[in-house]
């Protein structure tokens, strides 16, 4: 019985090679195994996973970011924190591909939606560095690049799943990944900043003409465009990390804020709000029918027998904690190639998290490792969801093998990160450990 939990991973592949969407394909996997262990009982079995996943209060929060971020994409707030941003960073090799990373890791800490931190960021970017000539490579892999940002910057939709399934601390895994992901910001402007020095063909300068030559004029845009923002990013990650209010109740303020700014701005109307609604609930459901879908895959993989199978396949390998995480990670990395990141969380967290424990790994660092290592999955092929978010928006003239060219060096830039917070594990330890003192 223990070898045929085994079977579920090949036969969910091929359900979605064969193009059935994946919260479905997982739930036709987890009845059809659940049937051979609990005959017709299955019905009543599955109601298990519904009220856990319906009554689990920590995924309240994702509708509530969904929804902030839904308001900033359609006010206009996101034009305007564009426009700061670039202003400063225009007269510098690449400077509108760096503005597009700055303005990537604001919008994700403001939406934690990995589409549309690209979407609304590449609408606004790529007809900009289009009109300077830029290499449509370093576009391409610009925009998908930043759009990942959402799975490893606060507050991340990544982690609040992370954290119901995992029963971690979402505060402390927010806290946890904020270093990270500054890190992970950091090594994309210095790739993009060094290859537009060494080939400033590939990302010119904007020309003094095109500047804003007023000091006071662009301290005025950063005024009413970049502070507002940051105000929110603060109320919204303040509140989590000093333990002032739940992540639940952090995103009812993000999500409040973000149309006190957009009534603020005169963009609020009865279409936006409509239109913000409809999106959350689209994101919402999509996202909790992949929950119940996962926690029926993961409850069936343990009922017949298969936490049981893959404990004693690493006790009899005799990995050391070390080769556990390596291993562990390297599942994760491959199955990035042809699952979506909810998919990943739910089927192997479940399945990992317990033995990481019982190997005496730092829970919270592996999580971080973990979110790094999903991250790649949005720009690694075939399945990469980012490559695909930017075939919607790209004008014709960008080929897939642009994108695919593009993404590489951001791909080793992202490796390069997990392999430090690898090597040096207080980047994603040390700040959780001084807020929460764990």
């Amino acid at each position: 019985m223990e070898w045929l939990s085994l079977w579920m991973f090949p036969v969910l592949l091929v359900l979605v090679f064969l193009g059935i969407h994946v919260s479905v394909a997982l739930v036709i996997t987890a009845f059809s195994f659940g049937f051979f262990v609990f005959g017709d009982r299955i019905a009543i079995q599955s109601f298990g996973p519904v009220l856990q996943a319906g009554s689990n209060f920590v995924l309240a929060a994702i509708p509530l970011f969904v929804l902030m971020g839904a308001i900033l994409e359609r006010s206009g707030i996101a034009r305007r924190l564009f426009d700061a941003i670039q202003i400063w960073l225009g007269p510098l090799p690449g400077g509108l591909a760096l503005a597009t990373i700055v303005m990537c890791a604001i919008f994700a800490a403001s939406a934690g939606v990995v589409g549309a931190v690209e979407i609304v960021v590449g609408l606004m970017a790529i007809p900009a560095m289009r009109a300077y000539s830029y290499d449509r490579g370093l576009i391409s892999g610009t925009i998908c690049a930043g759009g990942s940002l959402g799975t490893i910057i606060p507050p991340s939709i990544v982690v609040v799943v992370y954290a119901s399934i995992a029963q971690l601390s979402v505060g402390e895994l927010l806290a946890g990944i904020m270093l990270p992901g500054l890190v992970m910001t950091a090594l994309f402007l210095i790739y993009i900043l060094g290859r537009c020095l060494l080939r400033p063909e590939d990302g010119p300068p904007v020309p003094n003409t095109a500047r804003v030559a007023s000091l006071r004029r662009k301290l005025a845009i950063t005024a009413s465009g970049l502070v507002p923002a940051a105000l929110l990013i603060t109320a919204v990650l303040g509140s989590i990390l000093m333990g002032v209010a739940s992540p639940t109740e952090a995103a009812a303020v993000g999500a409040l804020g973000a149309l006190i700014l957009a009534l603020c701005y005169r963009e609020c109307s009865w279409s936006m709000l409509q239109v913000s609604l409809a999106q959350t609930v689209k994101v919402t459901a999509m996202i909790m029918f992949t929950v119940l879908g996962g926690t029926m895959f993961t409850g069936m993989f343990a009922a017949t027998g298969g936490g049981r199978l893959l404990a004693a396949i690493v006790v009899e390998l005799g990995l050391s904690p070390a080769m556990l995480v390596t291993f562990f990670l390297a599942i994760i990395f491959a199955a990035g190639f042809v699952l979506d990141w909810i998919s990943i969380v739910l089927i192997c967290i479940p399945i990992f998290a317990p033995l990481v424990k019982l190997a005496g790994i730092d829970p919270v660092w592996f999580a971080v490792l973990v979110c790094i290592a999903i991250q790649t999955s949005y720009l690694t092929p075939p399945m990469a969801p980012s490559i695909f978010y930017l075939r919607a928006i790209a004008p014709p003239d960008f080929t897939y093998s642009h994108m695919y060219r593009g993404v590489v060096p951001f791909v080793a830039m992202q490796l390069v990160t997990l392999l430090l917070v690898a090597l040096f594990p207080a980047i994603g330890t040390w700040l959780p450990k001084a807020l929460f003192g764990n």
